[in-house]
């Protein structure tokens, strides 16, 4: 059996440690934290570092999509590499030229959903979340519905839609994206939903989920939400500030 270290004085809300990964209730040792803590902070901090410089393996990510029987086309932003990426975050909002070429030459357009991935902040939230998120999201659309081959985009800012949407013009675009890594969910997915994406459009004009990963929302949940969300898109013919959640409400 673990001993506790007699040194550390603990909190006396330690029991709501069980209920979340944020820290709280850490004790402390003197004037100081524990030890065990200030090194998890450390190790997380590492981590989350890591999952901002990490770089998506597209080859296993297309063999993902593949086994769901979804074709997939190969994109990029204007920002070349991850550094340049992380300095100039515009680029990582429009797609390069080559990219650019690649989508006019395709004769997909006007279709009622494109969805795309990005790897965003967190590759490492996109290798563990996207396929099997969307493995329960695309047993849910109607077999009506009119999509796009999944867009897979480099070095990709949630912005990527609209200039995809330019070039596209579809009803609604979803864009799964690495999430900012926090110091307790270095893997985390978000899902923004736009409708009619197009230059200019601003952040308040779409719907974000968030936290979707294994520790955090699951995805036959994030899946029903999103369905809920196009939907509701669909009905109200705008996505955003003016279309609200209540999906937990019926």
């Amino acid at each position: 059996m673990e001993q506790k270290n007699r040194n550390i004085i603990s909190n006396n809300w330690e029991e709501l440690k069980f209920f979340t990964d944020a820290r709280i209730s850490l004790g402390r040792a003197g004037s100081s934290l524990p030890t065990k803590e200030i090194l998890e902070f450390q190790l997380a901090h590492a981590k989350a570092r890591d999952a901002v410089y990490s770089k998506l393996n597209i080859n296993i990510l297309e063999q993902q999509i593949s086994n769901l029987n979804q074709k997939t086309i190969l994109l990029h932003s204007e920002a070349p590499n991850r550094i340049v990426y992380l300095k100039k975050p515009d680029l990582g909002r429009k797609l390069n030229d080559e990219s650019i070429q690649k989508l006019n030459q395709e004769e997909f357009n006007k279709k009622d959903l494109c969805i795309i991935i990005g790897d965003g902040l967190s590759a490492q939230g996109i290798s563990e979340n996207a396929s099997l998120f969307l493995n329960e999201f695309l047993k849910l659309l109607s077999p009506e519905t009119n999509c796009t081959p999944i867009l897979i985009v480099e070095q990709a800012r949630v912005g990527i839609v609209d200039h995809i949407g330019e070039i596209l013009s579809p009803k609604i675009s979803m864009i799964l994206i690495g999430e900012r890594p926090g110091l307790s969910s270095p893997d985390s997915m978000g899902i923004y939903i736009t409708y009619k994406p197009k230059l200019g459009r601003k952040d308040s004009e779409r719907n974000c989920i968030s936290n979707v990963r294994k520790l955090g929302l699951n995805y036959f949940e994030a899946a029903k939400k999103s369905k809920f969300i196009l939907d509701q898109a669909n009905a109200l013919q705008l996505t955003g500030i003016h279309l609200k959640d209540t999906m937990l409400m019926e």
